[in-house]
């Protein structure tokens, strides 16, 4: 029988709570899960933010006149040119998400990687339970310099300070679809200028032999869209010693599909149901 694998509460609860906001990782701790899944951008005062995009999303973020973000508007809306005190001014939760209908519309804002820390590791501290973080890093090198800084090194450097100050390195995962983010920390790793962290490769459809060529190293996991993933690219995974940890997994019958193929984690926007399920 397969073994029941951990579950990640994407952006905390995406399809329970507006996305990567305090209200969300609150829930998903609450709802028993163990390991935190967001993303990070960065502001134009070098802050640490967590945000899916480098801009305010019309989808569902509201100005500080209370008027809706609209599409012509996200791009001059980009994080990393605004100050950090002027990105917590948007509303990014009283308007719910079209795209999740079960989202409770909760006002939120987009706090600071800190922020997050504090919180999630004071409950830990109450409670006494595991939590873990798996963060990734928003990168693309069309955007270097643009809605991110020039360098995945200074990028990487500001996130480092900020896990350091708060949690053990063994409680963090480090994605990254740029595979140049994901070779800075390796080296960095290797070099003892950081401690381990375990390194995630994000995918959309390469495999894992052409991962592992494109980094020039083993990642600690595999992170594909769950779509693609095959048993025998699961087994490819687990005889190269790397964890197989699919996105995004909603649908039950798509999370049994995943637990049968014999997936180390999976990351859900739907925590609370899963766990319930499983």
């Amino acid at each position: 029988m397969a073994q029941k694998p951990i579950i990640q509460g994407h952006r905390g609860c995406r399809g329970e709570f507006p996305e990567n906001t305090m209200p969300a990782f609150q829930h998903a701790l609450e709802a028993g899960v163990t390991v935190l899944e967001m993303d990070v951008c960065m502001s134009s005062d070098g802050q640490v933010l967590v945000s899916h995009e480098p801009y305010m999303n019309s989808l569902y973020a509201i100005k500080p006149d209370g008027t809706p973000v609209l599409k012509s508007e996200e791009n001059t809306l980009n994080v990393f040119k605004m100050s950090y005190n002027e990105v917590r001014k948007f509303d990014v939760g009283s308007r719910g998400n079209p795209l999740f209908p079960e989202q409770k519309k909760v006002f939120a804002y987009k706090p600071l990687l800190e922020e997050v820390f504090q919180w999630a590791e004071d409950f830990r501290k109450k409670t006494g339970k595991k939590i873990y973080y798996n963060i990734e890093i928003k990168s693309d090198p069309k955007e270097y310099g643009v809605s991110q800084p020039a360098t995945v090194d200074e990028f990487s450097e500001k996130v480092w300070a900020v896990m350091a100050k708060h949690v053990r390195p063994e409680w963090i995962i480090l994605q990254s679809f740029d595979f140049n983010v994901l070779k800075y920390w390796n080296k960095s790793i290797q070099s003892g200028h950081f401690p381990r962290v375990d390194l995630s490769a994000l995918v959309t459809r390469k495999g894992p032999e052409s991962t592992c060529t494109d980094l020039g190293f083993t990642p600690a996991i595999y992170s594909p869209n769950f779509t693609s993933l095959t048993q025998d690219i699961v087994n490819d995974c687990h005889t190269r010693g790397m964890k197989v940890i699919p996105w995004t997994v909603n649908e039950l019958t798509d999370v049994k599909a995943m637990i049968q193929l014999g997936v180390d984690e999976i990351i859900t926007d739907y925590p609370s149901r899963t766990l319930k399920n499983l």
